[in-house]
C-alpha cells in the first residue's frame, strides 16, 4: 500500500532540520530542547501530583486520596508502565503532536504508539544499568524508538540519562536462550550474549564492556519540556537520585514505524502472532490491524484510501524506452501489482 505521505499543517507544528536527523543517525539519539511548552507540561505534572495523592489511582496502589504525596507510593513505585490505557492525560502525553511531529521525520511517516512509562525517580533510588530497549521491546523490522519526555529538571545529581553516542550501531545483545530475536541465527560469528542487562553494578552487567568500548559517553541533562529521542540499539543508562529532596519524573514513551509486525504487549497476553491491533496508529497509513485512541485524543491521520496511486494522482511510470518519468494515472486505475 504505497501513498504519498503529506505532513499536516500547523501553526505549531515542530520542523526538524536535516542536520537534526542526521545527528539521530550518526549518534543514535536527538535532543530536542523545550519541544513541549510549559502548560503542557504542567498539566502532565499534575497528573503525576494526582497520582502521588491517590487522587487517580494506580492499579496496585489504592491509597486513600490525600492532599500530600502518599510516601508509600513512592515506597512502591519508582516507575509505572502502560497507563495510556488507563488514563486520558497518559494517552494524550503518548499523542503529543509536537512529538510525533519529529517521529514523522525520524521513523515516520507511519507512526505506532507502543508503550508508556512515568518514572518518578524519588531521592535515593532509581536508576538502571546499560540496556537497549530493543532486548525488551522488538519489533519486525526493527524500528524501535524511544521518547524521553522531562517534566522536571534532570541533571547528573537526580539522575538524567546518559548515553554512548554510536553505539546504536551495535547489534541487539539478547540473553543466552531467550526467544524472539531480531536477528537471524547463525548470521554472526562472534555475537555474545547479554548477561544482567540493566543491572546497576557494572561489573555484573556484560553490557557495560560494550559501552566501554565508546569514549564519548555522555549524561544529557533535560530542562522541563525538553524531549530526547533515542534509537533502540543506542546503549544508554541512568543513575540512582542521589539528591535528598528532588525527584527526577519523567515520561518516557516508545513507538516504532507502523509497517512493523510487533509481537510485544508489555507482558500482557494478546491474540494471534502480533500484538498491532492493540497498539494505536498515530501517524500516517499501515497495512497492519491497529487500535485508536480509548480517550479519543485527536490525531493528524490521512483520509481511508487517501494517497498515490489513488484519485488521479501523479505517478512514476516506465516509459517505452525504459526510463522512468511522472504521469497522471487516468482515472480508476492503480499502482497495485498482483
Amino acid at each position: 500500500m504505497s501513498y504519498m505521505a503529506q505532513a499536516t499543517a500547523r501553526p505549531d507544528r515542530y520542523l526538524v532540520g536535516a542536520d537534526q536527523y542526521s545527528s539521530y543517525k550518526q549518534n543514535g539519539f536527538l535532543k530536542v530542547p523545550g519541544l513541549i511548552a510549559a502548560d503542557d507540561i504542567a498539566r502532565l505534572l499534575a497528573w503525576t501530583e494526582d497520582l502521588m495523592t491517590g487522587r487517580v489511582q494506580v492499579p496496585g496502589a489504592e491509597f486513600q486520596p490525600s492532599d500530600k504525596p502518599n510516601p508509600d507510593f513512592l515506597q512502591k513505585f519508582t516507575r509505572v508502565h502502560m497507563l495510556h490505557r488507563l488514563h486520558e492525560t497518559a494517552e494524550w502525553g503518548l499523542l503529543h503532536p509536537r512529538v510525533l511531529d519529529v517521529l514523522e521525520a525520524l521513523i515516520g511517516p507511519d507512526v505506532t504508539a507502543l508503550q508508556s512509562m512515568l518514572f518518578f525517580n524519588p531521592p535515593g533510588r532509581g536508576g538502571q544499568g546499560w540496556h537497549q530497549d530493543a532486548y525488551y521491546i522488538r519489533t519486525y523490522p526493527e524500528t524501535l524508538i524511544g521518547a524521553w519526555i522531562a517534566l522536571e529538571e534532570a541533571d547528573v545529581d537526580n539522575g538524567c540519562l546518559w548515553v554512548a553516542p554510536g553505539s546504536s550501531r551495535e547489534p541487539i545483545y539478547m540473553a543466552e536462550g531467550q526467544d524472539g530475536w531480531v536477528h537471524a541465527n547463525g548470521v554472526f560469528g562472534d555475537m555474545q550474549f547479554a548477561v544482567n542487562a540493566s543491572n546497576l553494578d557494572d561489573e555484573l552487567n556484560s553490557l557495560s564492556k560494550v559501552a566501554a568500548r565508546y569514549p564519548d559517553v555522555t549524561p544529557v541533562p533535560m530542562k522541563p519540556g525538553d524531549v530526547l529521542f533515542f534509537e533502540s540499539h543506542l546503549l544508554h543508562r541512568s543513575y540512582p537520585n542521589r539528591t535528598e529532596d528532588r525527584l527526577r519524573r519523567a515520561y518516557v514513551c516508545h513507538y516504532c514505524n507502523a509497517r512493523s509486525w510487533v509481537p510485544w504487549n508489555h507482558g500482557s497476553p494478546y491474540e494471534g502472532d502480533s500484538a498491532n491491533y492493540l497498539h494505536i496508529l498515530a501517524r500516517g497509513q499501515t497495512h497492519l490491524p491497529y487500535a485508536k485512541p480509548a480517550f479519543g485524543t485527536p490525531l493528524d491521520l490521512p483520509e481511508p484510501g487517501s494517497g498515490i496511486g489513488k484519485g488521479g494522482l501523479p505517478v512514476m511510470m516506465a516509459s517505452p524506452d525504459g526510463n522512468m518519468e511522472e504521469r497522471q494515472q487516468p482515472p480508476g486505475m492503480t499502482d497495485d501489482h498482483d
